[in-house]
């Protein structure tokens, strides 16, 4: 059967054309305009605790909906709302974090950017150095998608493919940054003014909402998970926070359980997005501190992917195996029992982080292989 005339794809399609003009009328429209269900909140008039970014960054990400889910509110027995940062400009909610840091190092002078990364970091900051007019280079893995290396070179990047996973693209963009006094690293995780921008998420929850029960996100290197635990900080919100990641890039649970961090030998997941062999040593660290309890998930690929795949039937937007992980979590009869039954003071919060590397035959192909 040609992919064309399978039932999957043919409903793919219609939810994606039906997704992309309401996504983007819901963007322009004011908040005041919307249905109570989907809320609108901007991080510089939330409770006066809100990220300090540098300026001009607020233009150069998206204040995205939060909005409550029928579908998983009926499947898990409680409420959950999404946070949809896959609505970025990029397609992932790095934007939030490359748009402070690459704000700060243009007030500084720095024209030139040179990153790492298998996917969503390199086009956030491909995304953003654009709209600064800065010259970027992303290095990536040779695991990257084509999708993702023609998504970079339509954004003005230079690409270079190098390396059999992150690190050692990483290696050669640190190397190429030495070489180069006018060039600025950028890495696609462990700083922290990528930490203080991804904290704006929970700025513009706590605006929307008076209480949260969770907070449940993906963890890859750490730069997502440092910035919720920062902004929970800085909000004095002691909710739950899970962070969910797959069981072939789980550095991050495995460095938990063990109380130190673990370097990975590979990684050997769908999940690509989520291939940082080690995790930064501040998640460990801000983790330990929570003081609203803290759990990590592990699912496997077969998970993220059946999340992935639901997600996209119940609210017609594509997201990746990564940002699955989280959404796994909700929908895994399994991860729900396990971290969410004693939710039990306000609404769950899916951090739908979003992520570029996706698309129709993708999804289909997934679909084929993990979920026979």
């Amino acid at each position: 059967m040609g992919i064309n005339s399978n039932p999957l794809v043919v409903l793919v399609w219609f939810v994606l054309l039906q997704s992309l003009p309401s996504a983007y009328t819901f963007l322009q429209k004011s908040s005041t305009e919307q249905d109570s269900r989907m809320l609108m909140t901007s991080s510089s008039t939330t409770t006066g605790k809100a990220a300090i970014l540098a300026e001009g960054a607020l233009h150069l990400f998206a204040q995205t909906p939060l909005v409550k889910s029928a579908p998983l509110s009926s499947l898990v027995g409680k409420e959950v709302y999404l946070k949809l940062d896959a609505l970025q400009a990029s397609g992932s909610f790095k934007d939030r974090g490359m748009a402070h840091l690459c704000a700060t190092f243009h007030e500084q002078g720095v024209t030139k950017l040179i990153s790492s990364s298998g996917g969503n970091a390199g086009l956030a900051v491909a995304t953003v150095g654009k709209q600064l007019n800065m010259n970027v280079q992303v290095i990536v893995p040779e695991t990257t998608k084509p999708l993702v290396i023609a998504k970079l070179e339509s954004l003005g990047a230079h690409v270079t493919v190098h390396g059999i996973n992150w690190n050692e693209a990483d290696s050669l963009a640190r190397e190429r940054v030495g070489k180069d006094p006018h060039a600025q690293y950028v890495s696609p995780y462990d700083n922290p003014l990528l930490w203080t921008g991804h904290s704006s998420i929970v700025d513009e929850v706590v605006e929307a909402l008076p209480a949260v029960g969770a907070m449940v996100v993906s963890v890859g290197g750490g730069g997502l998970l440092c910035g919720i635990l920062e902004g929970c900080e800085r909000q004095q919100l002691a909710t739950k926070i899970i962070a969910s990641e797959t069981e072939g890039a789980s550095s991050f649970g495995q460095a938990w359980e063990k109380g130190e961090v673990v370097t990975l030998p590979g990684i050997d997941s769908i999940a690509t997005s989520l291939g940082a062999t080690s995790v930064t040593p501040v998640a460990l660290e801000r983790a330990r501190k929570h003081v609203g309890g803290f759990a990590s998930a592990v699912c496997t690929d077969a998970e993220a992917i059946n999340a992935c795949v639901q997600f996209a039937q119940d609210h017609r937007l594509l997201v990746e195996p990564a940002c699955g992980a989280a959404l796994a979590v909700a929908y895994s009869e399994r991860l729900r029992h396990m971290y969410l039954s004693d939710v039990t003071d306000g609404p769950i919060v899916l951090e739908v982080c979003g992520g570029s590397g996706v698309n129709i035959e993708l999804m289909y192909q997934w679909k084929e292989d993990y979920l026979k």
